[in-house]
């Protein structure tokens, strides 16, 4: 098992060819590059150290940014003995001997740590089986996740557990991890300060990737330093992060979607071309706007859904990437769009309502009453033809008798509602005048 900082035991033999990530990593916590919020003075580690005592954790943080590294220099900080698994790789029978031989330790006197690489892999019950040997002090559980275990770990694993996010690398951070990789080779790398932030950006908050990169770099013999064109044409960019069925994929559409109902183009067409570049289906954002249109736009402009929908029948027509230009239209068109949210609040009432009285019948004089039986009871009595009565409006009730009438559609002072709330305040009065000012 690799991770991006985790030390070797001094005794341990020395690689032919050690990897720079390998090299560098931290020999203990003080070394840790770019989580000061957890290991400082006052950070949650920093604090468990100073008191001796640390409790289970679940470390949340994105690839590269030093997850094992922490876990491994926790155990030595806390003489624990470290042992490592992956979610990935172990099964139950392998589970059963790691909770054994931890327990034979516990009974000589020595705790152990245990670290589960990607414990969101674990299902349901493997999660539940470390819940006694966390209880009863066999083992102190560091779990690493990069998805969110709101999600993805049982509420007894988390309510067991303290969650510590650990932060994407900035670029200062990896600047840092550069100058000192730089020192570990012995010598500086043949780039121009350009260049430099360039490598840095594509290393996208991942220290490990970018020790990798230092490490292509180093070995070419260039001569005169590289720029950030020459840079880009020797290194192919590292794809962006994404996971079209993890927490990027939901954040990124988040971000979208608020930054459309907060009226800001640019931003959403940020957002809308960060996740065409993380290979999402064109589909889907298609899908989500026309949902953006309907739940956020509304009726302050109903053109805006027809917008959506034709932008996404040109992407069918089109296909990528032509097609995408029409996406990116309508994501312009949401953003300047005036805003109401009026219809949706609208349609959550009245379901809450139906719900609610979901038993009560329709009052008889808005029944049709095809039958003679139909007639006798009643069905249709006293119902008045709206387009006979003045203003072709008759102010009937139309809500099952004995239940009050609900006020579910409230528009705003913007775009096409403002015509829409002279309509609805005219009928709201007429029909206290047709129903006898009740």
């Amino acid at each position: 098992m690799t991770d991006l900082f985790e030390s070797l035991s001094p005794a341990a033999p020395e690689p032919a060819q050690r990897p720079l990530a390998d090299k560098l990593r931290p020999a203990a916590l003080s070394e840790v590059i770019g989580q000061d919020h957890l290991l400082g003075p006052e950070g949650p580690l920093g604090i468990m150290l100073a008191s001796g005592s640390l409790s289970s954790l679940v470390l949340w943080g994105p690839p590269g940014v030093g997850k094992t590294t922490i876990a491994r220099l926790l155990a030595r900080e806390t003489d624990l003995h470290f042992v490592q698994i992956s979610a990935i790789f172990t099964g139950v029978p392998e589970l059963r001997k790691v909770f054994e031989a931890a327990r034979l330790r516990h009974r000589n006197g020595q705790g152990t740590l245990l670290f589960v690489d990607e414990i969101h892999r674990f299902n349901k019950a493997q999660q539940d089986g470390f819940l006694p040997h966390m209880e009863d002090g066999t083992i102190v559980l560091v779990g690493a996740t990069t998805e969110n275990p709101s999600f993805e770990l049982n509420a007894a694993l988390l309510s067991r557990s303290q969650v510590l996010v650990l932060n994407r690398l900035d670029d200062s951070a990896l600047a840092a991890m550069m100058t000192r990789a730089e020192g570990e080779i012995g010598k500086v790398l043949p780039l121009e300060p350009g260049a430099r932030d360039a490598l840095v950006v594509m290393a996208d908050g991942d220290g490990r990737a970018l020790l990798n990169l230092v490490e292509q770099v180093a070995a070419w013999t260039v001569a005169k330093p590289l720029d950030r064109d020459q840079l880009a044409a020797r290194l192919t960019r590292r794809a962006a992060q994404y996971d079209k069925s993890g927490d990027a994929h939901y954040n990124l559409i988040s971000a979208l979607h608020k930054s459309v109902r907060g009226s800001d183009p640019d931003g959403a067409l940020y957002w809308f071309a960060r996740m065409l570049q993380g290979g999402e289906d064109p589909r889907f954002l298609a899908r989500r706007l026309t949902r953006m249109a309907v739940e956020d736009i509304g009726l302050a402009d109903p053109r805006a859904q027809g917008v959506c929908l034709e932008a996404w029948n040109s992407y069918e027509r089109l296909g990528s990437p032509e097609g995408e230009l029409a996406l990116a239209q309508a994501v312009i068109y949401l953003a300047l769009a005036p805003k109401s949210n009026a219809a949706y609040v609208a349609y959550k009432k009245a379901m809450k309502a139906a719900r609610t009285t979901g038993s009560e019948p329709p009052p008889k004089h808005i029944l049709n009453a095809p039958t003679a039986l139909m007639k006798d009871q009643g069905y249709g009595d006293g119902y008045r033809y709206d387009h006979d009565a003045e203003d072709g409006f008759s102010g009937q009730n139309y809500f099952p008798d004995g239940m009050k009438r609900g006020v579910y559609y409230l528009p705003v002072e913007r775009g096409f509602e403002r015509d829409l709330k002279k309509r609805l305040d005219f009928f709201v009065n007429l029909r206290t005048k047709r129903q006898g000012g009740k």
